[in-house]
């Protein structure tokens, strides 16, 4: 088992609805195939009176800002207090948490984002988990599907990592910082309080508390 690669070691579960599905499995990429049904039994349980439902499958809570130029797919849970600009496109299958930013122009697809997470610009995010408070600078995505096609591993230091899907997004710990225009490619981990420079380009596994300057130098924040 890598344990600094487990949904335990990367987040704390009392920031998201998610809490009890995310403690089923062992690493967060297990849980991408149930969002959308985890979604659907959470949307369910919800109280009515603290939560808009327009129709089927979608819950906006009360106190939620949502401007009118976004888009709102199936399958979707948005939290207290948070915020979906101009332009914003949920595709599907998103849980996203309170206090939360979606900004203009970002795109999400099934992923869950706990609370605090902010996406504000021109973000893709796709098959995903981003942990409390972490947050996506302008223009940097979520890269969740190789050039290749085929399955998607994790790569921690020489080993793989196999997950056994085609699809899968990044994984960021909690507090994870993001510079500006940088691509997360497929099967990537970032450790809890990590910060990836601006305009990088990542791959693998990152280790919490450390600085990303590009691929082979990593730092540990002091």
């Amino acid at each position: 088992m890598y344990s600094q690669l487990t949904i335990l070691e990367l987040f704390d579960l009392q920031h998201t609805l998610a809490a009890d599905y995310l403690k089923n499995t062992l690493y967060p990429w297990e849980a991408l195939a149930g969002i959308r049904d985890c979604i659907r039994q959470l949307g369910e349980s919800l109280n009515p009176e603290d939560y808009h439902h327009p129709r089927p499958g979608v819950w906006i809570h009360k106190t939620a800002v949502v401007f009118p130029s976004a888009y709102i797919g199936d399958d979707v849970i948005i939290g207290a207090g948070t915020e979906v600009r101009h332009g914003a496109f949920i595709r599907g299958s998103a849980l996203v948490g309170e206090g939360a930013v979606v900004g203009n122009s970002t795109e999400l697809k099934n992923v869950i984002l706990f609370d605090g997470v902010q996406v504000p610009h021109y973000n893709y995010v796709g098959d995903s988990i981003l942990g409390y408070k972490s947050h996506m600078g302008a223009g940097s995505i979520t890269s969740n599907v190789k050039s290749d096609k085929l399955p998607v591993t994790v790569r921690v230091e020489e080993n793989r990592l196999e997950t056994g899907l085609k699809k899968v997004g990044a994984m960021l710990g909690d507090h994870v910082e993001v510079g500006c225009g940088s691509v997360l490619n497929p099967g990537t981990v970032v450790g809890r309080d990590a910060r990836i420079y601006p305009l990088s380009m990542v791959r693998g596994f990152v280790p919490a508390r450390s600085i990303y300057k590009r691929q082979g130098e990593i730092a540990a924040i002091k």
